[in-house]
């Protein structure tokens, strides 16, 4: 991907078997997408497999001494080849061997999505509520109005790159492997400030190409804190409500973006419910998302400073991820240690938990790292 976009628009769509500009990009986009063909292709099958199969049996309807050993033989291996042919272009088992767009049923999505979340996501109640419910509403919608747009804000190992990672799974079978789902990271793809004019241009171009093949492309902006402010306002149109920009809809895509920008606010509600003797699992969406809008527009060392998808309203969700308490650090311990198949030696979990340093310096609530370095630790205390 990094090569990608830092070589021409044109090649990096290239890379990815596609465009959306040009006579192909027209010519693709003139033939209803993946969903369309799809259809087309579908009951073509159907007849062709009908046929084949009838062609199989009329040898069997004739009488013996009627049909040349030969004749007979040829006609059923021709008969078999061409059934084969069309069962395995059949849409729904032809994406079993390759993948294809729109490949898990919706409903099986969701539910893949809040399985994972359940069972491996700890101390995020907000998130599993709202990236749950956003996600499935809007793959079980037909007639989305624009794209769904989640921004995750949090500190360093609260979950946000673990949840778009989950998010892509439950979407996909190959997840961030997939061809139809693209990740970008601003200190790699985008370093430059005096580039950015060229960044916007490739950014565009490979959003359009990309939804050009797949209406249900899922595209994760990491480091948004990093991201050189006015950049990623190029997008704007592609979240909009527009129901068609150059014959393209991008009405079923996925837009997720991740930041650190915010945690300080988030942190001080957290906190404030803490000192007040409530539990954190009493927070709720309304106490934080408003203030945490206003802090990531407003903060000059964010790619949302001053943003237009912001100051439109383009970003469905802002959510919050919570600091980890020392207990959800033990809890990512334990998962990691079982993940890797070996038996749980709880004086090492405690240990581990315990080498971590928390904030604020008096109460030493939250893990500075939440269970970012977990995997480093057990390295250490186990023979792996």
């Amino acid at each position: 991907m990094a090569a990608a976009l830092s070589a021409s628009p044109a090649s990096a769509l290239t890379q990815d078997g596609g465009g959306g500009s040009g006579v192909a990009g027209r010519k693709r986009r003139r033939s209803g997408g993946a969903g369309g063909e799809a259809g087309r292709a579908m009951k073509l099958r159907r007849g062709s497999l009908r046929a084949a199969l009838g062609l199989a049996l009329l040898p069997l309807l004739r009488p013996a001494s009627a049909v040349e050993p030969i004749s007979l033989g040829l006609a059923i291996a021709g008969a078999a080849a061409s059934a084969l042919t069309g069962f395995i272009s059949y849409p729904r088992l032809y994406c079993y061997f390759r993948e294809c767009c729109l490949q898990r049923h919706d409903q099986r999505a969701a539910a893949a999505l809040q399985e994972s979340l359940d069972r491996k996501l700890f101390g995020q109640h907000l998130v599993n509520k709202v990236v749950v419910k956003a996600v499935k509403g809007f793959l079980n919608n037909t007639n989305a109005k624009k794209p769904l747009a989640l921004s995750l804000h949090g500190w360093t190992g609260t979950g946000k790159n673990f949840v778009s990672k989950i998010v892509a799974e439950s979407i996909y079978k190959r997840g961030l492997q997939s061809k139809y789902v693209h990740q970008f990271v601003a200190t790699l793809h985008f370093p430059h400030a005096h580039s950015i004019n060229l960044y916007k241009d490739q950014l565009q171009s490979w959003i359009r190409g990309n939804v050009s093949i797949c209406p249900r492309s899922l595209f994760i902006f990491d480091e948004m804190d990093k991201m050189h402010a006015g950049l990623i306002d190029s997008i704007k149109p592609f979240l909009d409500y527009y129901e068609l920009l150059d014959g393209v809809s991008y009405r079923q895509a996925i837009f997720i973006f991740l930041s650190n920008a915010g945690a300080e606010k988030i942190t001080e509600v957290a906190l404030d419910f803490w000192r007040n003797g409530r539990s954190r699992e009493d927070i709720q969406l309304t106490d934080i998302q408003n203030a945490l809008s206003v802090s990531v527009f407003n903060n000059k060392n964010s790619g949302f400073w001053h943003s237009t998808l912001i100051d439109r309203n383009l970003i469905d969700y802002f959510v919050p991820f919570l600091p980890m308490e020392y207990k959800h650090v033990k809890m990512c311990v334990r998962v990691e240690i079982e993940s890797r198949g070996y038996a749980v030696d709880e004086d090492i979990l405690t240990r581990i938990a315990d080498e971590m340093t928390y904030f604020p310096r008096e109460e030493r609530i939250y893990s500075d790292k939440g269970c970012k370095t977990v995997d480093a630790k057990l390295d250490y205390y186990y023979d792996f």
